[in-house]
């Protein structure tokens, strides 16, 4: 029985729960599989959000929603749009963390782009508003902001 891609990656959607990831990932993820997490590599990024960037290997989406539960408490995750072209699949959907150490909660969209091969997945990169989910951990300071060169620098 062939699955469709689309079925593929919509399973491991589904048991992203921290009791469920790992054995649902041991399914229908290939043990070469490239993960990328907000990007390719950003060591600055990766001190607040430590999967951040680019590894290797079946665990690493398993290893990914464990920590985000350990790092926030999910009240939402849902799927809005998932669909899929040959061994290419997108997600689109939207979730609410609430950061377990400062209460703080936010809503960010997220966006998938997963390739799946022989009913596994090989290649997986997932978006999300890092800066609110980076800021969802801040307790104090401020940047200071210069985004135009006639402007004012602003705060934030």
């Amino acid at each position: 029985m062939n699955t469709k891609p689309t079925d593929v990656v919509k399973e491991l959607l589904e048991n992203t729960a921290p009791d469920k990831v790992e054995a649902a990932a041991s399914r229908p993820v290939a043990e070469d599989l490239t993960y990328v997490s907000l990007n390719f590599e950003n060591p600055e990024l990766k001190r607040i959000l430590p999967w951040t960037g680019t590894s290797k290997g079946q665990y690493t989406l398993s290893d990914t929603f464990k920590n985000v539960a350990r790092f926030w408490t999910i009240e939402d995750f849902s799927l809005a749009s998932l669909f899929g072209d040959g061994e290419d699949v997108a997600a689109f959907g939207e979730f609410v963390y609430r950061s377990n150490t400062t209460g703080k909660a936010f809503r960010s969209p997220f966006a998938i782009h997963a390739k799946v091969r022989d009913g596994k997945i090989v290649f997986f990169l997932f978006m999300e508003d890092t800066f609110a989910s980076a800021r969802s951990f801040s307790t104090g300071g401020t940047w200071t902001i210069e985004t135009e060169l006639q402007a004012e620098p602003y705060e934030v």
